[in-house]
């Protein structure tokens, strides 16, 4: 659809480099910020759709924006000021070639792995005898190598210490913060009915110092069951209701993609992208409980440009 934002091309000053993500599009500006300007593209099995969702960018920012606030107590995040509500601007970080996946139930991948017959993940073992959307134990950390281009890889812990891609005392504590930023995610969603099944958490570095960065609680970046009803769903081996985009994967799915080699992408028709967006909609009125209030989109492009360069301008004062 014509007002969903799928590319930027700005040149700021002090731009030193541009990174276009899955869905974000960063501008470094001199090594000391981060532009981040989160665009309505959306992605499956690690693959960029051709069809924007409008709205969806506002939706993802302004929830990251409200949960970086929220978790400041925990681990300091890169976040500085959101000066229009498609963007975020921080600290620029070094970030860490991991992604911390954490886990309190068998869903998604995790359930999928499962279903094929495996008990363990990340090496991590999971028990005999559960269904799909069963609560964990305790949450499980499941770890993914960070690809450029194709598909993020499961790893073990044990393998990110061999590997040396981060070092012991640094793993210990994005574990720590990883678990504790899931708790107090669970807290706020249980406040809301909601149930945090899983999500996950990008750190970075920056004078020695762990930050998080990137998004935090977003429905591209976590899964959400409605609290009401799970138990009696579980029991009765009904699917659970859901607030994520896992049910863009179910209608990919449904029409044959999975995201491997060879496999066409589905045209997305305008129902279907108008439905997408409001469940994106619904889900930041969710969790949130607030009233989304929709910004103009009749001319994004400027708008995002304008109040960029007016926090930049106002910045060097």
């Amino acid at each position: 659809m014509k007002t969903a934002i799928t590319a930027t091309n700005f040149n700021f000053p002090g731009q030193k480099s541009f990174y276009k993500g899955k869905v974000r599009d960063v501008y470094n500006i001199n090594d000391e910020l981060m532009i981040m300007i989160v665009s309505d593209r959306i992605s499956a099995f690690d693959v960029v759709l051709p069809e924007g969702i409008p709205y969806k960018g506002q939706v993802l920012n302004q929830i990251a924006a409200k949960f970086l606030d929220e978790t400041a107590d925990i681990v300091p995040n890169w976040k500085i000021n959101t000066p229009d509500p498609m963007v975020t601007i921080g600290l620029f970080c070094e970030p860490f070639k991991i992604e911390m996946v954490v886990r309190g139930y068998l869903s998604g991948h995790a359930w999928r792995e499962y279903k094929s017959g495996k008990r363990s993940i990340c090496g991590v073992t999971m028990p005999d005898g559960m269904k799909e959307n069963d609560k964990f134990p305790k949450p499980i950390i499941t770890p993914t190598t960070k690809a450029v281009i194709g598909h993020d890889e499961d790893i073990s812990k044990e393998e990110i210490l061999k590997l040396e891609i981060v070092s012991k005392a640094d793993y210990d504590e994005l574990e720590k913060y990883t678990l504790a930023l899931f708790q107090r995610g669970t807290e706020i969603a249980a406040k809301m009915g909601l149930i945090l099944v899983d999500t996950k958490y990008e750190f970075g570095k920056k004078d020695n110092k762990i930050y998080l960065i990137d998004e935090i609680h977003t429905p591209d970046s976590s899964r959400y069951f409605y609290k009401e009803g799970y138990e009696v769903r579980q029991i009765n081996n009904e699917s659970q209701k859901q607030l994520s985009k896992e049910f863009v994967r179910e209608w990919l799915m449904g029409k044959g993609f999975q995201g491997k080699d060879g496999q066409q992408v589905p045209l997305m028709d305008e129902s279907f992208v108008g439905l997408v967006s409001e469940r994106y909609i619904e889900l930041y009125e969710n969790i949130t409980g607030n009233k989304f209030e929709r910004s103009d989109i009749s001319n994004t492009l400027s708008r995002v440009e304008k109040n960029i360069l007016k926090f930049l301008e106002s910045n060097k004062k």
